[in-house]
């Protein structure tokens, strides 16, 4: 398991890098996007994914380490709206953002090392087309949820949703690394 935490935390260094260079770039501007509008960039990204892996000819020459990265980065800040809501205007610093991205990475990395410890680390015989599959069948039924206005009768709710897709993408990113 520690070996998981590591390579775990080597990849969201990746990714909060990443966001980070890109609240440099463009401040908070996501901040006015409605959670919708989140889904449905987190969906594209992985239905991109999963016509590079059906695929065997790219147009584009991008692969599926940066798809991977982006839902990462679009599940956080989509947590970041259901606590925060909504905003008219850019209302983050980069060091409020980072903070931000830190609290709901540590939350979510807890509740991957809690199911870890219950599964087995399964994951680890997964193939990254089913890790895709899975992050595909959240986003589902996120929008289901937000369908519903977010009500549930009986399921997890968005937040535990976008969880799971960014343990899944890091997941899938872990294998990709060759670092098991």
């Amino acid at each position: 398991m520690q070996h998981t935490s590591e390579q775990y935390d080597a990849v969201i260094k990746f990714c909060r890098d990443l966001y980070q260079k890109k609240m440099k770039d463009y401040g908070s501007a996501w901040r006015i996007l409605r959670l919708p509008s989140l889904t449905d960039q987190i969906f594209i990204k992985a239905q991109r994914i999963r016509s590079l892996q059906e695929n065997a000819v790219r147009k584009v020459d991008e692969g599926e380490r940066s798809e991977f990265i982006g839902i990462i980065n679009y599940s956080v800040m989509a947590l970041i709206q259901l606590e925060k809501g909504v905003v008219e205007q850019p209302d983050l610093n980069e060091e409020e953002a980072l903070l931000l991205y830190n609290k709901h990475i540590t939350e979510t990395k807890t509740l991957m090392e809690n199911k870890n410890h219950d599964y087995g680390e399964a994951w680890r015989d997964m193939r990254i087309s089913s890790l895709t599959d899975l992050i595909l069948q959240k986003l589902l039924r996120v929008k289901q949820i937000e369908d519903n206005k977010g009500k549930t009768l009986v399921s997890e709710g968005i937040d535990a949703n976008y969880q799971d897709m960014i343990n899944y993408a890091v997941f899938a990113l872990i294998h990709m690394n060759g670092n098991e």
